[in-house]
């Protein structure tokens, strides 16, 4: 099974890490967000992944074409002209980057990459800057199970300021914390039948408006809840966090 990973958009909201390189190559603990989503599928088996790039696109070729230089030892032979490495890569993902272009939305983005999928096959989707301690293979068989053409991983959006409760302009109630009662939304991490890519007409569609929405409305997208960690990394003060959790040597989604 294929991993599809939209690595596109502009990240304006990260704006002082985005106006160089694309947001999933901002890093966290050293390494692109990108590479730790990356792992959270390779713990799960799935190795064969498709970026779907467009905003500064050819940083991600320099990227995966540079990984097993930067990841080992290596001896250069000047006079020669060659190189050794030493150490086996502990890597063995096969990578195509796809160009889809600057402008193109999320689900145009994904229409373009079709040939790069196998006919008929069932494939895992999900976007370009956020982790999460998502079981990949428990997503799948509930899919499965459901027999839905999508299934979309349901969060608890992270709680990032006290809540108020509003009865008109008087306040009823204050949280701290995140109430129990909060809706949940999409947190990536889909799981997609190919049928579903019909429903996409060009490179202006996106996949939550012209995709998600009329799944929802003929009965064919499924919510797997997810109650563990989930963050995305929107904002130089959602990087901080993640960066946070890395170096306390406890970051929730490190499942590898």
């Amino acid at each position: 099974m294929r991993a599809v990973i939209l690595a596109g958009g502009r990240g304006s909201r990260l704006s002082e890490e985005t106006v160089a390189r694309p947001k999933p190559l901002v890093e966290v603990g050293g390494r692109p967000i990108i590479w730790h989503i990356m792992n959270i599928y390779a713990h799960y088996g799935i190795e064969d992944f498709v970026i779907c790039t467009g905003y500064r696109g050819y940083q991600f070729k320099e990227y995966f074409a540079n990984l097993s230089l930067h990841s080992s030892d290596v001896t250069f032979d000047l006079e020669e002209g060659s190189l050794e490495f030493h150490g086996a890569s502990s890597v063995h993902w096969k990578v195509t980057v796809a160009d889809t272009g600057d402008d193109t939305m999320t689900a145009g983005r994904v229409r373009r990459i079709v040939p790069y999928l196998t006919p008929g096959e069932t494939f895992c989707l999900t976007y370009g800057d956020g982790v999460a301690d998502v079981d990949i293979n428990e997503v799948i068989r509930f899919h499965r199970e459901q027999g839905r053409l999508v299934t979309m991983t349901a969060v608890l959006p992270p709680a990032r300021f006290g809540m108020l409760e509003l009865d008109g302009p008087r306040v009823t109630a204050m949280f701290e914390k995140r109430p129990s009662h909060v809706t949940p939304i999409n947190g990536g991490y889909f799981v997609v039948e190919p049928e579903a890519l019909e429903l996409i007409t060009g490179d202006a569609d996106r996949w939550e408006t012209e995709v998600l929405v009329p799944l929802a409305e003929r009965g064919q997208l499924s919510a797997y809840e997810h109650r563990g960690f989930w963050q995305p990394m929107d904002t130089l003060w959602e990087k901080e966090i993640l960066e946070d959790l890395w170096r306390s040597g406890a970051a929730p989604w490190k499942v590898w």
